[in-house]
Order: C-alpha cells, then sequence, then structure tokens
C-alpha cells in the first residue's frame, strides 16, 4: 500500500471491524446511527488510555486492545447494559516510522477483532490522527438497558450489603511485576498476575445479571476503597467493609503471606475492574445464584451504614481487619488528576 494515511488505515484496518453494524454506514461518515427503541436506554461511556499514565511503553497491541475494550465494557457492565458497539479515536506517534506503524496496526486490530467478536460488537466509527506525544487511545462504548433498571452509583441504601466480583488486588500486583518492583514469583503466578493488569475481564454478564436486585453498583477501576467511596459519595451514605472477606486469588494470598505487599495496597491499588454493588439482605440468594449463572464468584465484604454514622471528617469507607480495628488506608485509591 501507499504511504499510510488516516483514509488507508480506516479502509484497511477498521473498517472490517465495522461491516456487520448497518449503521456504520461503512466508516465513510463523520457519525454513524444507533436504533433507538422506546423500551431501552441507550448507555453510553468513554475511557482514554495514554501511554506512559495508563499502559506501559511497549505493552503488546493486542493485550493493549483487549484491555481498552475491557475498561468501556466494565463501565457498561456496572451499569447492568448490554453492549452494542463502539467509536474508535486513535493518536498515532508521528516518529514510529512505517514499518513499525503497520506491525502495530495489524496486532491492534486483530486484538479489537478478538474481542468485538467475544462480545458481539462492533465498530461503528472514530477519529485516526498524528501527534508528536505519546500513544493515545480512546474509545467510546455503546449499551442499552431495559428503561427504569440501569444501576446507579447514587442508589446504594442504608442496610445493603456490598459485594464485589471475582478477586481484588492482582492488576495492582501484576503491574508491579512488569514494573520490575515485585520479583521472586513462581512463573504460574507471575503470568497470572500480568495476564490480569493487561487483559481485564469485563463483567458484562454478571453486571446484566444484578439488574433488578442490585441497588448500587460501579467497577473497581480506581481501586476498592475508592470506588466504595464514589459509590457512598453519591449515594449520601457511608460503608464498612471486613479486609478479611475481600477476596483475594491464590497468588495475591501468597505474595501478602510472603509479607511483600500489604492488603492495604491491594485494596487501593486499583486496575481489578471488578464489580462492586449494594444489594438489600433479601436479595442475596438471588444474587448467589445470578453469581453461578454468570459463572463469577460474588462474594459479601461488608455493609452500607448512614453517614452520620461515621466521625466528622472521617473517610465514608471504614476497612476493619482481623480484630475489628480500623485498617489505614489514607491513599485510598488512583486519582486521575
Amino acid at each position: 500500500m501507499d504511504r499510510a494515511d488516516e483514509f488507508s488505515i480506516i479502509a484497511r484496518y477498521f473498517r472490517p471491524l465495522a461491516a456487520g453494524h448497518d449503521g456504520a454506514l461503512g466508516l465513510l461518515d463523520d457519525a454513524a446511527l444507533v436504533p433507538g427503541d422506546p423500551a431501552r436506554t441507550l448507555v453510553v461511556t468513554v475511557d482514554t488510555l495514554i501511554e506512559g499514565v495508563h499502559f506501559r511503553a511497549g505493552d503488546p497491541p493486542e493485550t493493549l486492545a483487549g484491555k481498552l475494550i475491557a475498561v468501556n465494557l466494565s463501565d457498561l457492565a456496572a451499569m447492568a447494559a448490554t453492549p452494542v458497539a463502539y467509536l474508535l479515536a486513535i493518536s498515532l506517534p508521528s516518529a514510529w516510522n512505517e514499518p513499525a506503524l503497520l506491525r502495530w496496526l495489524d496486532d491492534f486490530a486483530s486484538g479489537l477483532a478478538r474481542e468485538q467478536a467475544r462480545f458481539g460488537i462492533h465498530l461503528i466509527g472514530g477519529d485516526t490522527v498524528a501527534t508528536p506525544g505519546p500513544l493515545v487511545l480512546t474509545l467510546t462504548a455503546f449499551g442499552h438497558v431495559a428503561r427504569g433498571c440501569e444501576l446507579r452509583r447514587s442508589r446504594a441504601r442504608t442496610g445493603d450489603d456490598v459485594y464485589v466480583s471475582g478477586t481484588i488486588g492482582d492488576g495492582h500486583l501484576g503491574l508491579r511485576v512488569l514494573d520490575g518492583r515485585l520479583g521472586g514469583l513462581t512463573e504460574d503466578d507471575r503470568v497470572y498476575l500480568t495476564t490480569r493488569y493487561r487483559q481485564p475481564e469485563p463483567r458484562v454478564g454478571l453486571g446484566t445479571a444484578l439488574a433488578g436486585l442490585a441497588h448500587a453498583a460501579a467497577d473497581v477501576s480506581d481501586g476498592l476503597v475508592a470506588d466504595l467511596s464514589h459509590i457512598c459519595r453519591a449515594s449520601g451514605v457511608a460503608a464498612r467493609i471486613d479486609a478479611a472477606l475481600v477476596p483475594l486469588s491464590p497468588a495475591a494470598r501468597r505474595v501478602c503471606a510472603a509479607g511483600r505487599v500489604t492488603l492495604s495496597a491491594l485494596i487501593t491499588g486499583g486496575d481489578d475492574y471488578e464489580l462492586l454493588a449494594t444489594a438489600p439482605p433479601a436479595a442475596a440468594a438471588a444474587l448467589s445464584r445470578a453469581s453461578a449463572r454468570a459463572g463469577v464468584a460474588l462474594t459479601p465484604i461488608g455493609r452500607i451504614i448512614e453517614a452520620a454514622d461515621t466521625e466528622a471528617g472521617a473517610p465514608l469507607v471504614t476497612v476493619l481487619d482481623v480484630g475489628g480495628q480500623p485498617l489505614d488506608v489514607a491513599w485510598g485509591g488512583y486519582r486521575h488528576l
């Protein structure tokens, strides 16, 4: 092909990804058509990943594509939405030479194709530009949920149980491994933890199953404590969680047992993309069945309490250690700004 430009890149790498969605219009227009449905609510989310900030330089483009899709679908899952389609905006470093650019795009597009086939979604548009700065990737995902059934952060109620899916802390540990700050692991543990960081699993099936059962939900991107705090702040409540109940993978337990990382670091580290949900105690049995159907563990870890039950100036989320004493989680979680 001739020197790659915006339109040749779109035609070669991205138009095939849009072929299954009529509303994509062959990626020939600057906007796409998303059919409306009076019985459903359209849910839209967007995330930007920047090289050196949200991912490491040199991360494999296939896994980077998967993570870009996953972090957006995780947001949809937290609202109980079924994913439908996505827009993609990429800023490619102008310093890359032609062979490096095309190799990267080949692998990146392959990763997108694999993930969109898994989740039944299609690319429907976007933008491609060059930048003198680092690689920047922005994805906007669209989903739908039955009208009035979306989960929101603002609907947690006093007395709700707090649940979290999967395991917590693996993403944080995976980043430590890749940064060379955590060695001495078995090969199996190293691969498991780095994969959990690079290829998070959006809990789409579980998210849709929570509709009608949970009161509120969020995904764990900034850290369990930080994201539960977001729910509490939006709902005007507080929460207490039992650190001993927070689910950890065998790999994370081994690292903790060896004294190489604290539990506080795991519950504030971020990058897990699990689901946090609050639900009334009466929903426990139904949640257990929904968890089993989705094939994802859902663990109760605490309770929503009245904000007035916390001391003035205290954090909205209190974490209790095995002795019932508050655990120091002053770091809280990742901050974007």
